[in-house]
């Protein structure tokens, strides 16, 4: 008998987030305190996988990419760019924007020309791109604009050059170099657009809080924003056995991320201890107290919803599980809420 099965792959096939599969109505559930989810996530899919090796990603060739379906805590489901365009067209009014991952395949740069361009054809949502620099000069920026990307992510993760190469480059047999994807985020910067740029940093890899925030320092300097994620640990991958990032120390650092993207604070007005720990802020405590108890530091961080400003890619429960102590709140905090991050925030 002659073998009928199809090869899901990207560009005919993409995977979704769960929490846009239940937004599109491919997968059932309700939303924890009904959190928005008004941004769809796209992540490319190869059955070769991705050729990177990153200690902490789900991702990871060095990881059962066909048994393992999770990636950032949950399931990533696969269907047809042709579904989700429908789906997102029936949507249209509750869709903000789409955020379309790449990954490290020899493929994955003509893929999302491909992708973007058949979006286009029947959409006019915002288009997010979470590049692979590894992959990219600065010709294909410009190309992805001409297509029709408006903001462009950089998943710097690692604070540091030596964290980057121990856990995404040379130390784990892993093909990304700090130094480009610097490059790339500053190119991406001069072709997109100031604070049209988002460098993702993932807290708890092994810095210490002064080295992230020197980190979140650059990518402002440099005309970007920052999204801020927390460490998870996924099932099967190098750090699988590496705890979350203190409670307190996540929090501290979402703090000063909020505040330096406004440019409310620099990291020199910040004081550390011996250990890196900050101990202050450099504000004056009724302004601090202003904005902690607004809630917006402790919310996620993405790309924005263009017609309100507020973020669309509010990633529901990606970085922990829903319930008392949600690290990227997708909602905003109520008076319960403040009361315990303020808890947490010098814990």
């Amino acid at each position: 008998m002659r073998n009928t099965t199809i090869i899901k792959e990207t560009p005919e096939y993409l995977r979704t987030s769960l929490a846009a599969a239940m937004v599109l109505g491919f997968k059932p559930g309700r939303f924890y305190r009904n959190a928005r989810m008004p941004c769809i996530n796209l992540l490319m899919t190869y059955e070769s996988g991705c050729v990177a090796s990153c200690a902490y990603c789900g991702l990871s060739r060095k990881r059962n990419y066909t048994r393992h379906q999770s990636f950032i805590r949950v399931e990533w489901p696969t269907y047809s760019l042709d579904q989700i365009i429908e789906a997102i067209a029936e949507r249209n009014n509750r869709i903000k924007r789409i955020c379309i991952s790449m990954i490290t395949h020899r493929r994955a740069v003509a893929d999302t020309h491909a992708v973007v361009n058949r979006i286009r054809e029947r959409l006019d949502t915002p288009i997010s791109l979470l590049i692979s620099p590894t992959l990219l000069t600065r010709e294909d920026l410009v190309d992805f604009k001409a297509l029709g990307a408006d903001r462009i992510g950089v998943a710097i993760d690692a604070a540091t050059p030596e964290l980057f190469d121990k856990l995404r480059g040379r130390g784990i047999g892993g093909p990304h170099r700090w130094d480009k994807y610097w490059e790339i985020f500053v190119d991406s910067v001069e072709v997109f657009g100031k604070e049209k740029v988002g460098a993702h940093f993932i807290v708890g890899l092994g810095e210490t809080e002064q080295e992230m925030c020197r980190a979140i320092e650059k990518a402002r300097i440099l005309g970007g924003v920052t999204h801020l994620f927390s460490f998870y640990p996924e099932p099967g991958s190098a750090m699988e056995n590496v705890a979350p990032p203190p409670i307190g120390t996540y929090r501290r650092i979402q703090l000063f991320r909020y505040l330096r993207d406004l440019d409310i604070c620099s990291v020199e007005q910040v004081t550390f201890n011996a250990e890196g720990k900050i101990i202050s802020f450099g504000v004056e405590p009724e302004q601090l107290d202003e904005y902690i108890n607004s809630g917006k530091p402790f919310m996620t961080s993405g790309c924005p919803d263009n017609e309100t400003g507020e973020v669309a890619c509010t990633r529901p429960f990606g970085n922990s599980p829903p319930g008392e102590q949600v690290r990227n709140l997708p909602y905003t905090p109520n008076a319960e809420d403040i009361t315990r991050i303020k808890t947490e925030l010098w814990s």
